[in-house]
């Protein structure tokens, strides 16, 4: 099967230049000559495996031939990399905080909030009685907080509007998919521009949370879940997904997709996941299905 090798950097500091290119081309079988996504962030070099050889590899020998180089690599089929179907999760993927996190500092826990937020996100923990753990630590405290923090605090991921926007242009459909909660999703996914939301409900009375989440908890599972209903809802191959995340939680939605995405992820997250993205932003996501700089809506 003929591959494709993605190079790409981010567009905040470029850093793909013609040296990186060759050296890229020097370690593949068969390399053509690159072609250019966006001049000095990202460029696709076809190849020629041998056959049945599997992309893994590949990918393995140019992170080590471009070592030092501030690139991230994907190697695919040169066939199908298009997406109809994005699943992504919130907290420190879509948006760079840990909302979870935020709230606790109101209440003077955040460091400790977010030692087993990072605990959980790195797999050392159960997702679900860590996120009940901490969100009883959350009792009484004013909902309106959130807003607050949304306001103040939340800050989009740099090319996720584009991502979403070019998508859902070329007829994909978007679903935030979060272990956080309702009252986050459903703002950060209409100022993204996802077509649906799902995450976790805090439970409130009187305007304060009163310490719980509604049962059943959305984590690893409910994610894998909504990834295969949506796709069998919209009738698509399993191929036809993607899905991007940097936790735990994200590992069997990201194994599920046709492409998963370790986005700054943790170790163990990284390992495991089909591509990864460790320098660039979330347009890397466009580069991977072969999008040019001039197909990406806001570019």
């Amino acid at each position: 099967m003929a591959l494709v090798a993605t190079l790409i950097s981010n567009p905040a500091a470029p850093a793909l230049t013609a040296e990186a290119e060759q050296i890229a081309r020097s370690v593949l079988p068969e390399a053509e000559e690159a072609v250019t996504l966006w001049p000095e962030v990202a460029a696709d070099i076809p190849f020629l495996p041998p056959l049945g050889a599997d992309p893994g590899p590949f990918e393995e020998t140019l992170r080590a031939a471009l070592a030092g180089h501030a690139l991230d690599v994907a190697v695919q089929g040169r066939t199908g990399r298009r997406k109809r179907l994005f699943l992504a999760d919130m907290d420190s993927t879509m948006i760079g905080q840990e909302c979870i996190d935020e709230l606790a500092d109101f209440v003077g826990l955040k460091a400790h909030v977010a030692a087993i937020t990072e605990r959980a996100m790195r797999g050392e923990i159960a997702f679900e009685p860590a996120l009940r753990e901490r969100v009883a630590l959350l009792r009484g405290l004013e909902a309106k907080v959130v807003d607050e923090v949304l306001a103040e605090r939340i800050r989009l991921t740099p090319g996720g509007s584009e991502l979403v926007a070019t998508m859902k242009a070329n007829g994909a459909y978007a679903a935030l998919v979060s272990g956080g909660f309702t009252l986050f999703t459903s703002e950060i996914a209409a100022r993204i521009g996802f077509d649906t939301h799902r995450a976790n409900e805090l439970l409130l009375e009187d305007g304060r949370l009163v310490g719980a989440v509604a049962e059943p908890i959305l984590g690893r599972e409910a994610k894998l879940a909504t990834l295969i209903e949506l796709r069998d809802r919209l009738h698509l191959a399993p191929s036809e997904t993607m899905a991007v995340g940097d936790g735990a939680n994200d590992l069997a939605m990201l194994g599920e997709a046709g492409l998963g995405v370790a986005f700054h992820a943790k170790p163990a997250v990284a390992a495991a996941a089909r591509a990864r993205v460790d320098h660039g932003d979330l347009t890397a996501l466009l580069f991977m299905q072969g999008y040019h700089r001039d197909e990406i809506a806001g570019a």
